[in-house]
Parts: structure tokens; sequence; C-alpha cells
């Protein structure tokens, strides 16, 4: 099984959530990020969580050391989310979520923000935290 993780999975992961230690087992197991991901873990960590700039880096450096490999974002993932978005009713930024996940080959995606259980391209969305 290939992963991908959501931006949400690495907020609970570096947080006193009580959803922290479920993220951090799926961290620990690795998979995929893209770009977008990096991006939203940011500005989460600043603007809501409102985090210095130097707690910022020293987490992004630990994600960039267990996920070395991001995927970027591309105009070829940016045409394959306009279509999902417009075919299967996921906000814009979701579907740029999915489409890198099936551009990258995942078989799963962990997202407690999505539609839980649906497949698409071979990728199911499943939620980590559902009872």
């Amino acid at each position: 099984m290939t992963a991908f993780l959501d931006s949400n999975i690495l907020v609970y992961a570096y947080s006193t959530h009580v959803k922290r230690a479920r993220a951090m087992s799926l961290v620990a197991d690795g998979g995929v990020i893209s770009a977008q991901v990096l991006n939203e873990f940011t500005n989460v960590l600043r603007n809501k969580q409102k985090q210095e700039w130097p707690v910022i880096e020293r987490a992004l450096a630990s994600v960039r050391l267990r996920f070395p490999d991001i995927l970027p974002l591309t105009a070829d993932t940016h045409a394959a989310a306009l279509a999902l978005a417009r075919d299967h009713s996921f906000s814009f930024y979701d579907a740029l979520i999915v489409a890198a996940a099936i551009e990258a080959g995942c078989d799963t995606l962990w997202s407690e923000d999505m539609q839980y259980g649906r497949v698409i391209g071979g990728l199911t969305i499943r939620d980590p935290f559902a009872a």
C-alpha cells in the first residue's frame, strides 16, 4: 500500500491534539506528500497555531526528512484537479490533493476532510480517525 497524507495529518502530528498519536503513526509509516501539503501545513502552523518561524522551520525540516521526495505541483496536476473538481464535486484544493495522490500512484489517501470511502482512479479516501 502506498499512502498519500493530507495536510491535516501533519497538523495533528505536530500538535498536542488527542489525534496526535494516530497521526504520528501514519507519518512514521511514510508515504507521499506534495508541495501543496507543505504549504497548507506551513499556513496552519503560522496563521492558526500562531507558531514562530523557527518552530515552523524545524517542523518542516522534520517533515522533509521523513518525506524527501515531495511531489511538485505541475500544470498537469492542475489540469487533472480541475477535471476532478468539475466531475466529482471536490473543492479545487481537495481536488489538487486527490490529483497529486493519483499522479503519485497511491492507493490510499489519508484525510479527515474528504469523502470517506470514496474511490477515484484506484485511490481510496480514508479517514484515519473514523471510529
